[in-house]
């Protein structure tokens, strides 16, 4: 025989040296101890007489994985498996690449035991014959007469086949899944705060072996810690560790959540990634939630990654009690983003090197880029020392090309510039006196914008009702002339139908918008809500200013190129308890000189501040243009 590493006279098959490869899928969905020696049996049974098997190799592993992620499993080694296994797919293709392989040929099974996809089981079929190995299917006939025309396209058939079946019963599987998630049904362990409300399987079948189905009922002593966490999470914008120190200092209120692994002792404590794991979790809003999370495995190691929040699939309504609400849920994930690992409270690093501390650390962004502004002090000969904040995106991005390529080498500005805009904000427009009559002069600004905007929409989908009636009516002409043509009656008639929908649909949309209007009223409740500074907010405490500031969601957002630093606030009902608890802790300072007593040059600066409330008249975005005193930024 030619092209199979011996040479045979008579029987092709006379001493044909054949490697066995075997594959079972992982150990959750099969028993590798049977069927792996089934699948031995069934391929020496086939074998033509004169072959023999002088190597096995095999994998307890998913046949759909990536080729160059097989054969790195350990799986096989928790089971006592009467097989000698010479290494996995990966040694099995390195042996028939190499001088001293010991086989000629290759037999699995079936061909979807070399891989559930069609590509990688003819890529590996392909690098075999380039090799001068053949591969072999108990399953179908075996010859070395040269005729290969029916077997290619049995074979192909089969990959197609198995291949089909594999997606088929995936998508099956996800529809179900995504079924039992609309239903309200929990998958998996309930997250920390809930417990099991456990119901009997509907299938008989199912019930009678003692399966059931779970939903989540609030946990009345954990499911209190979940919804402070989200508290301190969006009003005081505290990291992972500054929440673990506070559950941690009363165990008692808050119990610490209890290892998932029963033979591993926990520590019986609060940890950052455990607060993590419960802010990036949304069943706590009450929705029940599927696909967050992805296995995936390479090299033989297996790991958990969170997928893309568009890819989550959501029950349409909540399917259990809330612990925190839907919005505070979402302001939780924009607290991770604008931290940006930045520590809480006002006091200095714990490294030994720190010399200063900064105000508005963690509030001053980049307008360009979006990034965090970090501080850092400087002195200079004419100007002494002095704080500002910049802003390097460039250094994240070493060796490679740039993501923010219009961004200057460093932007800067100085805070003490920025603590002005700031601190007259507040002073007068959140707890001045004048605060009700600064608002309303701003308002009719906006509100007219917004007048305008909505009467123009309003007049627009009337106009398309319209257009879409005479369309309509000139249908309605032609049909009543063409009675002889059946075929363009029914075609007219489709169009009108479609019309008709059209139509409907924007009268629905018509009637919304009018009974929606923008409000006129500017009803200012909020602001009445909130106490009035008798000190300038200069002379309070620093830890105090910081979290007045991280209660009303400050953003100073720098844009270097104006010189214009954007000053945004928010207000809602959430926080105006927590305002005033704090507000009383300020200290009255009698000789506190008045904001207007302040001088300087004029600073190019302009910052608008939003109030928003869960009431829709609070929704629109209010823009104060401000002009303050003090240095240049």
């Amino acid at each position: 025989m030619s092209g199979w590493g011996t040479e045979v006279s008579q029987d092709p098959f006379d001493g044909l040296r054949v490697a066995w490869c075997g594959r079972t899928s992982t150990e959750d969905l099969q028993d590798p101890t049977l069927s792996l020696p089934r699948q031995l049996d069934n391929s020496r049974a086939a074998l033509p007489p004169g072959a023999v098997i002088v190597a096995h190799f095999y994998d307890i592993e998913s046949g759909r994985k990536n080729l160059e992620d097989r054969g790195y499993g350990i799986a096989h080694e928790h089971f006592t498996i009467p097989i000698p296994r010479d290494g996995g797919i990966q040694d099995l293709l390195a042996e028939a690449a190499s001088d001293k392989r010991r086989f000629d040929a290759v037999i699995c099974e079936s061909i979807d035991r070399i891989s559930r996809r069609t590509f990688y089981g003819t890529k590996i079929e392909h690098d075999l014959e380039q090799l001068g190995v053949a591969l072999f299917a108990a399953d179908e006939p075996i010859t070395l007469n040269g005729k290969r025309a029916t077997a290619i396209l049995t074979r192909r058939v089969k990959q197609g086949i198995a291949e089909w079946y594999a997606v088929q019963m995936m998508e099956a599987s996800w529809d179900g899944l995504r079924t039992h998630t609309q239903q309200g049904w929990n998958v998996g362990r309930p997250p920390y705060g809930y417990l099991a409300d456990k119901v009997p399987h509907p299938v008989p079948a199912k019930a009678a072996d003692g399966k059931c189905k779970t939903r989540l009922i609030p946990d009345p002593v954990r499911g209190p810690a979940i919804t402070q966490i989200f508290a301190w999470r969006v009003t005081e914008r505290l990291g992972y560790g500054d929440i673990a120190d506070r559950l941690n200092a009363d165990h008692e209120r808050y119990p610490p959540p209890e290892s998932l692994n029963p033979n591993f002792r926990g520590r019986n404590a609060w940890g950052r990634s455990g607060i993590r794991e419960m802010l990036l979790n949304p069943k706590y809003t009450g929705y029940m939630v599927w696909n967050r999370k992805a296995t995936t495995s390479r090299r033989g190691s297996s790991r958990s990654m969170l997928n893309p929040p568009s890819t989550w699939v959501w029950s349409a309504h909540p399917t259990h009690e809330p612990l925190t609400t839907r919005e505070m849920y979402e302001a939780a994930q924009k607290v991770g983003r604008t931290r940006n690992t930045s520590r809480a409270g006002s006091d200095a690093n714990s490294h030994p090197r720190t010399r200063h501390t900064y105000l508005l650390r963690s509030f001053v962004f980049c307008e360009l880029c979006g990034l965090r502004m970090n501080g850092q002090t400087e002195t200079r000969r004419k100007v002494g020392e002095y704080a500002y904040h910049f802003c390097q995106p460039s250094i994240n991005n070493k060796g490679r090309e740039d993501r923010f390529p219009d961004h200057p080498k460093v932007v800067r500005v100085r805070e003490d510039t920025l603590i002005a805009a700031v601190h007259d904000l507040f002073q007068r427009r959140i707890f001045g006196p004048h605060r009700h009559e600064l608002l309303a002069a701003d308002l009719p600004v906006s509100s007219d914008k917004a007048q305008q905007e909505w009467e123009s929409r309003c007049k627009a989908l009337k106009r398309s009702i319209a257009d879409t009636v005479r369309k309509q009516d000139r249908l309605i002409a032609q049909i009543e002339d063409n009675d002889a043509d059946p075929e363009f009656s029914r075609r007219l008639q489709a169009r009108f139908t479609e019309l008709e929908n059209d139509r409907r649909a924007k009268a629905q949309e018509l009637a919304e918008a009018q009974a929606d209007p923008p409000a006129r009223d500017h009803q200012v409740e909020l602001l009445h809500m909130l106490p009035m500074l008798q000190t300038r907010l200069a002379d309070v405490p620093a830890a105090l200013q910081r979290k007045l500031f991280a209660a009303f969601h400050l953003e100073v957002r720098y844009d270097h190129r104006t010189q214009i630093a954007l000053i945004r606030v928010t207000l809602d009902a959430e926080t105006i308890e927590g305002v005033t608890a704090m507000s009383e802790q300020v200290p009255e300072n009698q000789n506190s000189r008045p904001l207007d007593a302040d001088g300087g040059a004029e600073v190019f600066l302009r910052a608008p501040g939003m109030i928003r409330t869960c009431d829709t008249r609070f929704r629109r975005a209010v823009l104060y243009p401000l002009s303050y005193g003090g240095g240049h930024a």
